[in-house]
């Protein structure tokens, strides 16, 4: 097995709220991968006494421990357990029912000798490659579909975060678990997986500078942090720049490579 993981904050000035994971099991017959992008609320506005990376770090945490040790739990069910933890452990001090709540999207794949799990919560990305070197992409597209004047309101935004016919995030309510995109796939159909946080997948959803079989092949060939580097040159240069002035300039980039 081979992994590889890399995460940059999108500005030097502020703490990386993405959060990356990879645990192998003591009996070596499997393993877990955990990618978290924390979502940026307005300055002091979240009712909350906590960070985001405070939140990612508890929640990632909790994913990683609880994936690893109890695989009696369905990755919904894992989900929903953590959620519960990481919110009872602000529950006293901070207003959890607030809208923008810290919160994050969350990318969880667990691997067996029969069968490989997945979960995707919002718009971080995870693919499957096939020993044949094709790539399925598992996407939670509900936050894509929005319309753009709506993304572009904060407030209308905020009308849509965690509400049906919005898009969903994992923040204090355990039951948006049930939310996520889910399944399983047998395990010899799997040869590779990559999970990506937005700011990472932009190479192949902004930049369309490949498909997710290139940025497979960039992962596997070069690096997880190479992958980041591309994009990161993108977004500073002139010819493609408008493309992030909609967006953040530079955003927290992370990316994971496990080859099974």
């Amino acid at each position: 097995m081979r992994f590889e993981l890399a995460t940059v904050s999108g500005d030097p000035e502020r703490p990386n709220e993405d959060w990356v994971s990879v645990a192998l099991p003591a009996a070596g017959q499997g393993g877990t991968l955990v990618l978290l992008d924390g979502v940026t609320p307005p300055a002091g506005d979240d009712g909350c006494l906590h960070s985001v990376p405070w939140f990612t770090a508890r929640l990632g945490g909790t994913l990683i421990e609880l994936s690893t040790s109890r695989r009696d739990l369905t990755l919904e069910e894992i989900l929903a357990e953590s959620i519960r933890r990481t919110a009872d452990a602000h529950r006293t001090t901070c207003d959890l029912s607030h809208v923008r709540t810290p919160q994050a999207t969350v990318v969880v794949a667990r691997w067996g000798a029969e069968a490989v799990e997945h979960l995707v919560l919002s718009d971080s990305t995870l693919l499957l490659e096939s020993p044949s070197g094709t790539v399925r992409p598992i996407l939670d597209t509900r936050l894509d579909l929005l319309p753009r004047e709506i993304l572009s309101s904060l407030a209308a935004t905020d009308a849509l975060r965690n509400k049906e016919g919005g898009f969903f995030t994992a923040a204090a309510d355990p039951s948006v678990a049930t939310r996520a995109v889910s399944g399983v796939t047998p395990r010899a159909e799997v040869r590779a997986l990559a999970a990506l946080s937005d700011g990472a997948s932009r190479w192949v959803d902004m930049f369309g500078r490949g498909d997710w079989e290139d940025c497979v092949g960039v992962l596997r060939k070069e690096s997880a942090q190479a992958l980041i580097d591309r994009v990161r040159a993108l977004e500073t240069d002139e010819a493609t720049a408008p493309l992030v002035r909609r967006w953040k300039r530079h955003d927290d980039a992370a990316a994971i490579y496990a080859e099974l």
